[in-house]
């Protein structure tokens, strides 16, 4: 089995990797101190590298990558800023990725390549009272004429106040609960539509997290997306790919941790020595390269299986879940080496600590990760 990567992968990742050092872990802090200011700056800069388009094809404007680039290059992006990070994979992965997935050849000539050059996305499927149940969807949309008119709300989405599109999963026929819910692409111009409250997170606090209302929120029958009805199974479909994308994010947050451990390991002295010396300290930084190489190959592999066209339902839960806890244990740890320096605000390793909380919860929570493996395995 070889897990060489290709040459052009190692370019686009070291271009990725390359950008993320120099022009986003330097912001990293100050775009989590201002949270409620996007950064404009450093997204246009990734527009024009093609950073905000890796999953969107040559001919739409975007880069084409394979999966497991992208995956390389989200790791690259979130090993610099957790926050950075979620927004190019909100974008890159389900916005984008639910118009490639289930929009007519139309909907993409239209859409994809205003979003591969200067446009962002959102994606709304969580709701106050459906996120790990989204058959519990309350959002609903009743046809009037040539058009559908949207009436609900969407919590926790990521840059929905900053997004010129925004797909919708709503319920078109109560009777067939969750397979009576159809999408739709949602301009943030639609009569209707309206931006809620701002939240104020705990981490990945540089990405806007905001509610949407939708109040006789008018869409043309041209921006129905996928089949009536059949909104539920292409989100889970999005979400087979999300996970990926929520594991490359974790990792790059794990190594992240890791950085700035070891960095403290060589130059925080004690009794004398480098505390790297100290063997609680080396076991303590052994765990965490361990844990985060295993938890890169499982992602990497569940991106590989996915452009070889496999279902990736289990192997996508799989990277989720190790990659997530990893980027968690990784900051606990990264925490105890920084020791007291650590727990202060401005010390970059509380960041990755905080940031990699959310990646144990958003696009399923661990425990919803473990039911689809139990299910992909013991069906």
């Amino acid at each position: 089995m070889d897990f060489t990567p290709t040459k052009e992968q190692l370019e686009r990742r070291d271009l990725a990797r390359d950008f993320a050092q120099k022009e986003i872990y330097p912001k990293a802090g100050e775009i989590e101190k201002e949270h409620d200011v996007f950064p404009w700056e450093i997204i246009k800069k990734m527009q024009s590298i093609g950073l905000m388009s890796m999953t969107i094809p040559k001919k739409f404007g975007g880069q084409g990558f394979d999966y497991v680039s992208y995956a390389m290059c989200t790791e690259e992006v979130a090993r610099a800023s957790g926050s950075v990070g979620l927004i190019t994979a909100a974008h890159n992965s389900l916005g984008v990725g639910h118009i490639y997935i289930d929009g007519t050849e139309e909907q993409k000539q239209r859409y994809l390549p205003m979003l591969a050059k200067d446009k962002l996305s959102a994606w709304g499927l969580t709701e106050p009272a459906a996120g790990s149940d989204a058959g519990g969807t309350a959002t609903m949309a009743v046809r009037d004429g040539k058009d559908w008119i949207l009436n609900g709300s969407k919590v926790f989405i990521t840059s929905a106040d900053v997004a010129d599109v925004i797909i919708i999963i709503a319920v078109t026929d109560k009777t067939k609960s969750p397979h009576g819910t159809t999408a739709f692409i949602v301009n943030k111009s639609n009569p209707g539509y309206k931006i809620g409250q701002l939240e104020d997170k705990l981490g990945m606090r540089g990405s806007p997290t905001s509610e949407i209302f939708l109040e006789d929120c008018r869409v043309p029958e041209e921006d129905k997306l996928g089949k009536e009805g059949e909104g539920f199974v292409g989100a889970l479909k999005v979400l087979d790919g999300g996970r990926v994308s929520i594991a490359a994010l974790s990792v790059g947050i794990a190594q992240g941790a890791l950085d700035e451990s070891i960095k403290r390991a060589k130059e925080r002295t004690a009794f004398g020595r480098p505390i790297g010396s100290q063997e609680a300290i080396q076991w303590m930084i052994a765990d965490m390269a361990t844990e985060t190489e295993a938890a890169r190959f499982l992602t990497y592999r569940a991106a590989y299986l996915k452009d070889c066209g496999k279902r990736i339902t289990t192997e996508g839960a799989m990277a989720k879940v190790y990659a997530s806890e990893v980027a968690m244990r990784n900051g606990i740890k990264g925490i105890q080496v920084w020791g007291g320096h650590g727990y202060r605000l401005n010390a970059q390793i509380q960041r990755h600590f905080r940031d990699a909380k959310l990646c144990e919860i958003g696009e399923g929570t661990s425990e919803i990760q473990r039911t689809v493996i139990a299910r992909g395995i013991l069906k």
